[in-house]
């Protein structure tokens, strides 16, 4: 797709990956050509769900830059975009932005789930989106680090700024007139989630609180790990590359391979914020949100690691949920200032000078061992 439309990734704010919309849809074609005859729309999964609700067909911007269909300066669908998977713009939904009304509930769908007619329907966010919303960042400079299924930075930018060599993603935000870069990893508290169940502990908090308690002598002499699960995004754009432990030894036990995997993900953020730094963002603050926000231990590693304050919330947990109510807020007409506050913050955490010589050695260690899949 790239060699066929050298500018793709000017127009799309990314290099095409394999998790984009588009590559899926063309690997459809190639695959399954008598299934991608029928394709008549193209629906993200909230707006089939907000097609059953109102029956229109709708995105909104900050989906709509992930399907690689978008020209996201322009905040429209591309034609050219569009072409390299032979479809028009008749196949996609109308664009409005998340902060706007793109319908109301229909009659039927009213009276199933006891609403009253005319509940409005928001436009509504992609996760990312919806989780800055939710924690306040809504200007530029603002940003959150997500701890979740995956790892995501996200910063807003006062304007468009792709810079698709680092291998971040500019898209639109949420809110009108407002971009922002994103840097994401694949593999986050998922894979601390996937090495608990491996070493049949009850909960990621049993092993997060284990790995908590090692000295810092014992962090620096605990294995690598390389959170490479489900291939990496950010910086490598490596689909085939895959984990991997360096520096077994007789006493890695529980808390080592514990502390190692949330290392792992930490030096992947540091990946990720390095690359968004080259394309051109600035941040001081970032809220830690996602599962991965209830550890004090991992948030005082990010601060450390990425050496920038991290600051979490008492809703650090819910902010992809919070930040959609208050779309639907937005889409009633409420005044942005009075919606997209900061929440309170509940613990910040500041580099750690102690703490940061013993990651940044290993962080060295951690770049050198990665190999692309060739």
């Amino acid at each position: 797709m790239m060699a066929e439309l050298p500018e793709l990734a000017q127009l799309g704010g990314s290099l095409a990956m394999p998790g984009f919309t588009a590559p899926k849809l063309r690997w459809v074609a190639r695959h399954e050509p008598e299934v991608f005859k029928q394709v008549a729309k193209v629906l993200l999964p909230k707006d089939y769900v907000r097609l059953m609700l109102t029956g229109d067909y709708v995105t909104d911007m900050s989906d709509a830059s992930g399907t690689l269909w978008l020209d996201v300066q322009q905040r429209a669908w591309s034609d050219k975009l569009l072409a390299l998977t032979s479809f028009t713009q008749a196949h996609m939904p109308r664009l409005v932005e998340g902060s706007q009304a793109s319908g109301t509930l229909t009659g039927e769908v009213a009276q199933l789930l006891g609403l009253s007619k005319g509940v409005v329907v928001a436009g509504g966010a992609g996760d990312n989106a919806a989780s800055a919303v939710g924690m306040g960042a809504v200007q530029a400079g603002q940003g959150f680090l997500s701890l979740g299924t995956s790892g995501v930075l996200f910063v807003v930018t006062p304007s468009y700024q792709p810079n698709a060599a680092s291998a971040t993603h500019a898209f639109c935000h949420a809110m009108p007139r407002q971009w922002h870069q994103m840097s994401v990893m694949l593999s986050a508290a998922s894979a601390l989630q996937w090495v608990t169940h491996l070493l049949g502990l009850p909960s990621e908090g049993t092993l997060a609180n284990q790995a908590a308690a090692l000295t810092l002598a014992e962090r620096a002499a605990a294995p690598l790990f390389l959170p490479y699960l489900a291939g990496e995004r950010t910086p490598h754009n490596d689909a085939h590359v895959r984990g991997s432990f360096h520096g077994l030894n007789f006493e890695t036990d529980n808390a080592r391979l514990g502390y190692s995997v949330i290392e792992g993900v930490t030096f992947g953020l540091n990946d990720g914020l390095a690359a968004l730094k080259a394309a051109g963002s600035t941040v001081q603050r970032l809220s830690l949100v996602g599962g991965g926000s209830r550890s004090a231990m991992w948030a005082q590693q990010l601060a450390s690691a990425l050496n920038i304050e991290i600051v979490t919330h008492a809703s650090s947990a819910v902010g992809g949920a919070l930040g959609a109510a208050r779309l639907g807020w937005l889409a009633t007409g409420a005044a942005p200032d009075a919606v997209c506050r900061t929440p309170a913050v509940e613990a910040i955490y500041t580099p750690d000078q102690a703490e940061q010589q013993v990651l940044m050695p290993r962080y060295e260690q951690f770049r050198a061992v990665y190999r692309p899949c060739l």
